[in-house]
């Protein structure tokens, strides 16, 4: 067993529960982004790019069905991915912080998605080689998705940084206000001491991550802030910012009030 702090209790994970706490890791922040990115439904820029923004929210959400479907075999009983997505309360969910950081306008949404869609991109590209068959089979079929998404929030990136004055400095406020909270998507955790090395230990992807983000940056004519500047942690812990409980309020709404429903 690998020792470690949950929702600031000492524990040991045994296997089972490694296994678990990272299907939730992976399932969480897609579900948290798809329900952030859906609000921009009918509020885009432009046509094309409000389809676009609700169809990637679409696959984000997708992917975290096909988590939870899997999680809720594993947990067995009553266990069912709606019970899973909209019956756990903020403290029960392992989401990364930055997923859940408001929309804001347009670059700042911009900007968040960019930060997750590349670690997502190394990270599921990875796990497509991991040896636990289900976590392989969701990355396979899912890679092909987020890396359109990596495409399309790294060009929208260069598309502000490197438009009018206005948009190059709203994208460059953007980048500085939310980089404390794209640290933690690389924070080691207790899990990965309890599973093979194929389940990608978030820390082994940082430097590729900044290589791109770099690299797009760069084409943007935007600055990157300082790589060891502080940032927050707690998410994966169920520790969470107080706009997770207006998401979920939000999100949970329905079938919290009418749990028995049926379509």
């Amino acid at each position: 067993m690998g020792g470690g702090w949950l929702n600031g209790v000492k524990r040991d994970f045994t296997k089972e529960e490694a296994l678990e706490e990272y299907l939730f890791f992976l399932a969480d922040d897609a579900l948290i982004l798809g329900q952030q990115l859906s609000k921009w439904c009918s509020s885009g820029p432009v046509l094309e790019q409000d389809i676009a923004i609700i169809n990637t929210a679409l696959d984000h959400i997708g992917r975290a069905r096909l988590l939870y479907q899997h999680l809720a075999e594993l947990k067995g009983g009553a266990a069912t991915e709606d019970s899973l997505a909209y019956f756990r309360d903020h403290m029960g969910f392992r989401n990364a912080l930055l997923v859940e950081q408001p929309n804001g306008h347009w670059g700042d949404s911009i900007v968040r998605s960019f930060f997750m869609d590349s670690f997502n991109f190394y990270l599921y590209d990875a796990l497509r080689n991991c040896t636990y068959a289900p976590i392989a089979e969701i990355a396979e079929k899912s890679i092909k998705e987020i890396a359109y998404h990596a495409q399309w929030s790294a060009e929208w990136v260069v598309r502000l940084g490197d438009g009018t004055e206005e948009s190059h400095e709203k994208v460059q406020k953007s980048i500085n206000d939310l980089w404390i909270w794209a640290g933690e998507l690389f924070e080691s955790s207790p899990i990965f001491e309890e599973l093979d090395p194929s389940f990608v230990a978030f820390p082994t992807l940082k430097s590729a991550w900044l290589e791109k983000v770099d690299e797009v940056l760069q084409m943007a004519t935007l600055s990157r802030p300082d790589d060891n500047a502080w940032a927050q942690t707690g998410g994966r812990y169920g520790i969470h910012s107080a706009h997770l409980g207006y998401i979920l309020a939000e999100m949970q709404s329905l079938p919290r009030t009418y749990p028995d429903a049926t379509w």
